[in-house]
């Protein structure tokens, strides 16, 4: 089974084997990242939920401890717990205890609800749960035991055979889609998204809260049967942090990003057709906020690569 585009694997592995051969990476650049990516994650990942913390409040919270003004108990809470689940990841990483599990996946939920559901942290529900705005059904509490299981034997049995963003895209959906839990799935799902992803040496990868429509429509997608959508938008993810590592150790520079407007006046391409192209993962391109980005060189590699096909 492929899901993911073989342009966009073959990418992917390569800025990852990039990143390896500058391995080791300079402590001091390593912790100032995990520090942002952090920062990055716990905002984003409880914001699509509906935390109404800012990325700067989060900051605060989490750094200076200080308390919002006119922001509830709760979503406070939730930025400590969300903390504490990402330091657990890092701690698992570096000790390679890898192996994800029922176990595990209940040790990660347990850390993300901790303060704001303890009777439940780290408990599969009981009784029936809606997930708001989704056409899904969640399958009935008493067969929760049983979809877990499946979920932990799909695993070890794809791990391995599917590229780790597959493995990673499909895990998170499917532990979405049980939605084991009555809160905190979706955070869960995240976190161990990323367990697949870094113990084969990716960063971080974080799910933007300006992408939530789209992060929703392709999970979607994915509960009517189509994975590729879902694939490709954490493919995206993949690459944009990969990229921030590689700017960050690489000696060489990465090309300078620029809108798809500036490139399109550079290059033959329309605005529309490179934006097509950026959407579907056709050439590197990073979104920050709701603007796209690329590079000159990227554009000329799509340009060669439509030449040698001719």
């Amino acid at each position: 089974m492929t899901l993911l585009d073989p342009q966009i694997r073959k990418r992917l592995d390569e800025k990852l084997a990039k990143l390896n051969k500058l391995r080791p990476l300079s402590a001091a650049h390593v912790q100032k990242l995990r520090g942002q990516l952090e920062i990055e994650m716990t905002y984003n990942s409880n914001a699509i939920e509906g935390n109404s913390l800012t990325l700067r409040e989060t900051w605060l919270v989490l750094h200076e401890g200080m308390t919002i003004k006119g922001k509830p108990l709760k979503d406070h809470l939730e930025a400590k717990d969300h903390q504490e689940a990402l330091d657990f990841l890092y701690e698992l990483i570096s000790e390679k205890r890898c192996t994800i599990s029922e176990q595990l996946i209940r040790q990660f939920h347990q850390l993300v609800v901790r303060e704001t559901e303890k009777e439940w942290a780290g408990r599969y529900r009981n009784g029936a749960v809606i997930i708001g705005g989704a056409k899904h059904m969640p399958p009935d509490a008493l067969d929760v035991p049983r979809r877990m299981t499946n979920l932990i034997q799909w695993l070890k049995k794809n791990d391995g055979k599917l590229h780790t963003v597959e493995l990673a895209a499909v895990l998170h959906h499917t532990l979405a889609a049980i939605h084991p839990f009555f809160d905190g799935n979706g955070r869960t799902a995240r976190l161990l998204m990323n367990v697949v992803l870094m113990r084969k040496g990716f960063p971080l990868a974080i799910i933007l809260k300006h992408d939530r429509k789209k992060y929703y429509d392709v999970l979607e997608k994915a509960d009517d049967g189509d994975s590729v959508p879902l694939v490709l938008f954490l493919a995206q993810a993949v690459e944009r942090t990969l990229d921030l590592y590689l700017r960050t150790f690489s000696q060489e520079k990465l090309g300078l990003l620029i809108t798809l407007a500036d490139v399109s006046k550079k290059t033959p391409y329309s605005q529309k057709y490179i934006n097509l192209l950026a959407r579907t993962g056709r050439i590197f391109a990073v979104k920050r906020g709701r603007i796209w980005y690329t590079t000159k060189e990227a554009i000329e590699e799509y340009r060669k690569g439509r030449l040698r096909k001719r």
